[in-house]
């Protein structure tokens, strides 16, 4: 799709609009560019008028054009995004259930603005205004409950036994990174000294700890309990309420490992099913079955874990509502205490966006919304409550992730780093420390480098960014005074 802007500057929020009206066509924005035979376009332009500005936007989906003007006192992103919203809505007669917005954090931006400005401004539908709503309702205790020197702890395990079609993250199969493992947890034992003692410094207390991946337990039985043991001796943790790892991957499960991490002081696990079918595990790339998945609930039982989360996608190749549904039910008589409901996205670095066949149901989004909201239908009737949600680019109809729990089993560190109303600091490859003002809404994010052999060959430059966490609180505290 090409886009063009004349007369104004609102190139986030116009590209962002037009991926989600046209998630398969890659958005070009230039100047005098061609335009290719049948190819989607979106032209933009702001003018001066007596009393004020003209905004214009003239758009095709390849086939028919559409062009509508508005009027406005002054240049401003918000009219120029509401129209092409409305041009391209016509257009295309798609309605997104989030409306205009196009940002990760729905529920944030609800928090801070109001449930007025989220329908009658963003143009939420009802039915995403409500579910963001019971989110907002069922993470005020805990957000309420922070204290301004709380922080949580993610730890980054990058390894995968085998990589997913659809996945885009920087986790590295172990066919390929096994002679890095080793180096990899070395290295990242001394940045977690580095954090320990750069959060002990500016008085901070730890109230979460997460251990996520890629797939944490591609690593042994061994290693997993060293890692454990060096978070405990490291940091202190009299205070901190959960520690959870994700377990992930049920091919990577065995008893061993499970008893490793309850020794090691671990309270809450995800087996991740996706589906519980085994065609579309195939088709996605996954080495484990239906079987697998309902073994390693048994096992993760057996040694003691209750608090279990499940990880499900909607909109996979080869699924159906039917076959969803299927799953949900599965899922739902292994018991556990988390399911969270994904709807796919696609990255351009990953295998499926190459295979138009695979893609068939994700380009499908009222197939995807039906799925989601049988799962949001089925999953309050079973007693859950959706507790965070966050939103990305390209995802099946447009929808949403979201995080539902039974009560009292609700995972906090999820709430503080999808609601970004917490401070979480981030060890390992591909970690992003969100820093979070107390006394504002203001936000920063130190990020490590993303790729195992990049955080092993640079990394005392990671050490420098944690101690660069410093000056950023101290720039926090300066504000009060």
């Amino acid at each position: 799709m090409l886009l063009t802007m004349t007369g104004h500057s609102c190139r986030f929020e116009c590209e962002n609009l037009c991926r989600v009206f046209f998630p398969y066509s890659p958005v070009r924005v230039e100047d005098g560019a061609v335009l290719a035979p049948g190819e989607p376009f979106a032209d933009t332009s702001i003018d001066k008028t007596e009393g004020g500005f003209l905004y214009t936007v003239r758009a095709s989906d390849g086939q028919r054009e559409l062009s509508r003007t508005a009027t406005a006192p002054i240049v401003e992103e918000y009219p120029m995004t509401r129209l092409l919203f409305d041009v391209l809505t016509e257009l295309t007669g798609v309605r997104p259930a989030w409306g205009m917005l196009t940002g990760v954090h729905p529920v944030k931006l609800l928090r801070q603005r109001g449930m007025d400005e989220f329908r009658e401004k963003w143009l939420v539908s009802e039915s995403r205004a409500e579910l963001a709503g019971r989110v907002l309702s069922a993470q005020r205790q805990a957000v309420e409950e922070l204290l301004p020197h709380d922080y949580s702890l993610y730890v980054g395990i990058p390894f995968c036994p085998t990589r997913c079609a659809y996945c885009s993250f920087i986790s590295q199969d172990m066919a390929h990174a096994k002679k890095a493992v080793e180096p990899y947890l070395e290295l990242l034992n001394i940045e977690l000294e580095r954090a320990a003692k750069v959060a002990g410094e500016l008085g901070l207390r730890l109230i979460s700890v997460y251990i996520g991946g890629g797939t944490p337990t591609t690593l042994s039985a061994g290693q997993l309990a060293a890692l454990c043991k060096k978070i405990r001796e490291t940091f202190p943790i009299e205070h901190c309420r959960e520690f959870t790892v994700e377990a992930g991957r049920p091919d990577t499960l065995t008893i061993e490992k499970l008893m490793a991490l309850k020794e090691a002081g671990v309270g809450r696990i995800s087996i991740n099913p996706q589906t519980m079918s085994d065609k579309v595990l195939e088709n996605i790339g996954r080495r484990h079955t239906a079987r697998d998945v309902i073994d390693g609930f048994g096992l993760a039982h057996k040694v003691g874990f209750r608090d279990i989360n499940a990880d499900l996608i909607v909109g996979l190749p080869g699924d159906s509502p039917e076959g969803f549904a299927d799953t949900l039910e599965q899922v739902l008589s292994l018991s556990p205490t988390n399911i969270t409901v994904h709807s796919l996205a696609i990255k351009r670095s990953a295998e499926l966006v190459t295979d138009e066949g695979a893609l068939s149901l994700h380009k499908r989004p009222e197939t995807a919304a039906h799925m989601m909201d049988h799962a949001i239908s089925r999953l309050t009737k079973a007693g859950f409550e959706p507790y965070y949600l966050y939103r990305q680019t390209r995802m099946a109809g447009n929808l949403e992730n979201t995080g539902w729990a039974l009560p009292g089993s609700a995972c906090r560190y999820n709430i503080y780093t999808m609601d970004e109303s917490g401070t979480v600091i981030a060890c390992g490859a591909g970690g992003v420390s969100k820093l979070k003002d107390p006394y504002s809404s203001d936000l920063k994010r130190v990020f490590n480098f993303k790729y195992p052999f990049e955080y092993i060959s640079r990394h005392r430059e990671i050490l420098e960014r944690k101690d660069g966490i410093k000056e950023i609180y101290e720039q926090f505290r300066q504000r009060i005074y």
